[in-house]
């Protein structure tokens, strides 16, 4: 880890992510565990509420979707009596003992895949760890927090490159500096105001050193690059000056008169038709997949389909090697956390009747767990045979 640590991000898409984020992922400064504040923008795209109050009085299934106080499988996330302890842990920790740590990242330190596929349901869980990637003084420390015998027992200090995942402080920090710069007020009043969809700013990025809270480079290279005119770009429903005009719809239902054919089993433990599997949510990644396996129609056998997958394996770029692009990628798993940036889904609106919601039990940047609720919504749906003739 080089000891100036240099965030590099295109300033105009950082200030909407931060208006768009900080809503609702608290920073290290919050002292509450629930929900967190979210501002009226903070609901996912198009949605339009015409008639919000009839669909509150539906009946909704929700399951027992919220996280639970112990650990029930071998790949359940950190719960939040979990997530307090290591920080305890890590407050009497004699590396840390005269400056708490930044955390970045705080997640199960999973175990061995051998000792997960051996393990049954009845059988004692594995040893439960944590691992934790921290900052402190400039530099990155990976730890292994044990949790059954309360200390650390592995620690290293990374002696390459890189930056672990961005916090909401470090964005903040990022954002004052910049929005203090005279030459970059300049640049934006030269321009005009932004959305972020629909009037983007080119050609304009700010390299900001988060250890010394400075501007170190400043590109400026878009000026002659023209932005669409302001007026009718507000996407916003609320923005709109008269609802769209649609004809009125009948009112449409998808019913399961007997409930779902799925059951969630210990909170994660997902099983439907002839198939098996282990879900949770996760800070960097969003929604994880574990020990997927369908049941043999012969032999009656599980057999093993995947072991482990998230979207966040994807890495897609937008392969312009522009300096203004080349760093950017689509879906900010490693800069922000997928999971972080979720918001709390809306029942029958982002999910239908009798769904199953999960809530995601995450860390601020000075250890403190927070939930995020319902982040994760499971509910089965009819797409016809993948054989029948057209």
């Amino acid at each position: 880890m080089e000891k100036s640590s240099i965030l590099r991000f295109t300033f105009i898409f950082a200030i909407i992510f931060f208006l768009f984020a900080y809503s609702f992922y608290p920073s290290s400064k919050s002292e509450f565990l629930g929900s967190s504040p979210c501002f009226p923008w903070c609901t996912s795209k198009n949605r339009i509420y015409s008639n919000f109050d009839s669909i509150l009085e539906n009946p909704v299934h929700k399951g027992t979707h919220h996280h639970h106080s112990t650990s029930l499988q071998p790949l359940d996330p950190l719960s939040v009596k979990e997530i307090n302890k290591v920080r305890t842990i890590l407050s009497s920790y004699a590396h840390f003992a005269s400056s708490f740590p930044t955390i970045h990242s705080l997640v199960l330190d999973e175990p061995n895949k051998t000792q997960v596929l051996a393990w049954n349901k009845g059988d004692p869980l594995p040893p439960r760890k944590a691992f934790a990637i921290v900052l402190l003084n400039g530099q990155s420390h990976m730890l292994t927090v044990d949790l059954n015998l309360g200390q650390v027992i592995n620690h290293a200090i990374n002696s390459g490159s890189g930056y672990p995942a961005l916090t909401m402080d470090d964005i903040s920090a990022a954002l004052k500096v910049t929005l203090a710069d005279a030459e970059f007020n300049k640049s934006i009043i030269s321009r005009g105001t932004p959305n972020f969809y629909m009037r983007p700013i080119e050609g304009l990025t700010v390299t900001v050193d988060l250890d010394q809270k400075k501007i170190v480079k400043f590109s400026n290279t878009g000026r002659g690059i023209p932005i669409p005119k302001s007026s009718n770009t507000d996407y916003r429903y609320t923005a709109q000056v008269k609802p769209p005009e649609l004809k009125p719809l009948n009112p449409m239902s998808i019913e399961q008169p007997k409930g779902p054919s799925f059951i969630v089993e210990d909170g994660h433990v997902v099983k439907w038709s002839n198939w098996v599997f282990h879900l949770k949510a996760d800070q960097r990644a969003g929604m994880v997949i574990s020990r997927a396996t369908v049941q043999d129609s012969e032999s009656g056998e599980l057999r093993s389909v995947m072991y482990k997958g998230f979207s966040s394996e994807l890495f897609v770029s937008y392969m312009d090697p522009d300096e203004h692009w080349y760093f950017k990628t689509y879906l900010d798993g490693g800069e922000y956390g997928l999971g972080a940036t979720s918001l709390s889904l809306v029942p029958l609106n982002d999910c239908p009747r009798y769904s199953y919601y999960m809530d995601g039990v995450f860390v601020t940047s000075d250890g403190k767990p927070f939930v995020q609720s319902n982040i994760i919504c499971l509910f089965e749906r009819y797409s016809g045979g993948i054989l029948r003739s057209q």
